[in-house]
């Protein structure tokens, strides 16, 4: 039998990038996943995969719509059991131009965005005293790197908020951790490594300039994000709670 067979998940950002490849890997581990996101497309393309069992369309930094989509979901397919909190932009300012406007969406993105799914399914899951909450940070939440002061900020409180509610919820049943991951081959780095290529610098220098510091000299696979976010869900790690696991970097 899968590992997660009978387990409901519910993966926020879940329409493409690491999201859509955690969405998948849960599925394939037998969970019934509900992927939430802003467009309905990507949405239903990976629930007509077979990817995902259902949809949610909500902006994660809109409380009332999660609330809203989460009682839905687990109407139609059961109390959520797993919840991955990977919704997430990121910009690349320095910081004495960076706005107070652009801080504060950095903070509702990441920050509140994770609140918000947390606290709509974390009431049942220590009732029931099972849950699995896994946040996709970034390696930036651990340590500092130039020109994304607003995306290190809000990275930061979500590590921090992972391992306050981690404490709270010692000895409930419900697990919460972290994994953060160094540059992921998907489109926000893609985006700017075309940018680079553009203004003139070689595919291999633009690549080099996010891969320098990652021991193994490449882009990290979405799904080897998922495949961290998948033990942490897992029997294995029952024991794991407020842990934060690097993948692709040279940690903290």
């Amino acid at each position: 039998m899968a590992a997660l067979q009978g387990r409901h998940a519910l993966v926020t950002g879940g329409g493409r990038g690491i999201g859509r490849a955690i969405a998948a890997a849960l599925a394939n581990a037998g969970a019934s996943v509900t992927v939430v996101g802003r467009s309905e497309m990507p949405l239903a393309d990976l629930v007509a995969k077979g990817e995902a069992r259902g949809y949610i369309v909500a902006d994660v930094t809109d409380a009332k719509a999660v609330e809203s989509g989460v009682k839905q979901a687990a109407a139609a397919r059961g109390p959520f059991d797993l919840l991955i909190a990977n919704a997430g932009t990121a910009i690349a300012v320095p910081f004495a131009k960076t706005t107070p406007s652009q801080f504060r969406d950095m903070f509702d993105v990441h920050v509140l965005g994770m609140i918000h799914p947390v606290q709509a399914v974390l009431g049942g899951m220590i009732e029931r005293g099972f849950g699995r909450i896994v946040a996709v940070a970034s390696i930036v939440g651990l340590r500092a790197s130039p020109n994304v002061s607003a995306y290190t900020t809000a990275k930061h409180a979500m590590v921090g908020l992972m391992r306050s509610v981690a404490l709270e919820t010692a000895g409930s049943g419900v697990t919460v951790n972290a994994v953060c991951p160094g540059y992921v081959d998907t489109d926000l780095i893609r985006g700017p490594l075309d940018r680079l290529v553009e203004r003139g610098t070689s595919k291999e220098d633009a690549l080099a300039r996010f891969t320098s510091r990652v021991p193994v000299g490449r882009l990290v696979r979405p799904e080897e994000v998922a495949e961290a976010v998948l033990y942490f869900c897992s029997p294995a790690a029952a024991a794991t709670t407020g842990a934060t696991l690097v993948i692709g970097a040279d940690g903290a």
